[in-house]
């Protein structure tokens, strides 16, 4: 037996995925199997527990335990900013504190270790799991976590699955009040750093920049916009662009706070004063917001209370599951606010 959170791979180091391939049946039936769930056919449930027994696949005695009394929550994530993850963190600990539950971590990146992450959550005794950016829009992760059918809840995507319960704002309504203020304060020459392309904000944040512009019968020339991955570093390359062409932007609007913090500290060593020679705007309201100099202009997106959100409609999910009951999974919609601070002002 091995120790709770780490994954049974005794001889051969097979996973729930092997045993389903070698017992011709879906990983959500092994997993029901593994779990106890009586629903599963008599026939199945020979082909699961042969499987495992030619693969040698060990079953976690002490996750399955932990499932009979304490709920454990997962959280799957692969956040490149810190800030972001660290306000989730706080409404997914407190939500989790308040009902009683325990809050496991698995890191993840690519397609192979996300399977991997996957399999550890699971074998550590995770009832639910919960999916914050940008894995909330990897298509190779929530096909995996539907498969297994394991309660799941998507935060912070744009197109929530079907398959999935999820919590988010309106990503598209808060970008284009951003851009109502810039306009309102002068501005008609901005600056658009795009966040990753595979993250389904970054197109609605976009899509609203694009929008606002063209509904104020302004142009978007190419070298207005920049690409960034939500990332600082990717912020000051962006940045560097933007402001180092011939005419520079009165404003720039950055897909989240890290990117717009990263465009305060190039014009800072630029010698451009924000916002007497650029305004500057951000995206999400994390802690980075108040800690750069001047503070950010941004959109608050209630990170920390989108976390929580998620925790309960997970926590729902498991007992629905356990009590067997039906659950109807939910796409909850989180109020976003414009939040003006230092770093923008009006146009000369």
């Amino acid at each position: 037996m091995t120790e709770p959170g780490k994954t049974d791979r005794s001889a051969g180091g097979a996973t729930v995925w092997d045993v389903a391939s070698r017992a011709g049946v879906s990983a959500m039936t092994v997993s029901r199997v593994i779990n106890g769930n009586t629903s599963v056919s008599i026939k199945n449930r020979e082909k699961v527990m042969r499987a495992i027994g030619e693969l040698n696949y060990e079953v976690n005695v002490a996750a399955r335990a932990a499932r009979i009394g304490t709920l454990r929550v997962g959280l799957l994530y692969s956040n490149p900013s810190e800030a972001f993850l660290s306000a989730f963190l706080v409404g997914a600990l407190t939500e989790c504190g308040q009902s009683g539950a325990h809050l496991i971590l698995e890191h993840c990146d690519n397609l192979k270790s996300q399977r991997k992450a996957i399999d550890r959550l699971i074998d550590g005794g995770a009832d639910g799991i919960l999916v914050p950016p940008p894995l909330c829009d990897s298509k190779s992760a929530l096909k995996m976590l539907a498969e297994l059918g394991i309660p799941s809840v998507a935060v912070a995507t744009a197109r929530p699955s079907p398959r999935m319960s999820a919590v988010r704002i309106d990503d598209y309504e808060g970008a284009l009040t951003m851009m109502r203020h810039l306009l309102a304060l002068g501005h008609t020459d901005i600056g658009f750093i795009k966040g990753d392309p595979e993250h389904t904000p970054t197109q609605l944040r976009y899509q609203a920049f694009i929008d606002a512009m063209r509904g104020a019968g302004l142009d978007v020339p190419a070298e207005r916009v920049a690409q960034g991955m939500f990332t600082y570093r990717s912020g000051l390359l962006a940045a560097r662009e933007l402001l180092g062409q011939p005419t520079r932007p009165t404003a720039i609007f950055a897909s989240n706070d890290d990117m717009a913090a990263a465009v305060i500290a190039v014009a800072h060593g630029m010698h451009l004063q924000v916002p007497d020679d650029l305004t500057v705007c951000g995206f999400d309201d994390t802690p980075v917001a108040t800690t750069v100099w001047p503070e950010l202009t941004t959109i608050h997106q209630p990170i920390t209370d989108m976390a929580r959100s998620a925790v309960a409609l997970l926590i729902e999910h498991v007992r629905a599951q356990r009590s067997g009951h039906a659950y109807d999974r939910r796409h909850q919609l989180m109020p976003f606010t414009l939040v003006v601070r230092e770093s923008t002002s009006g146009a000369d």
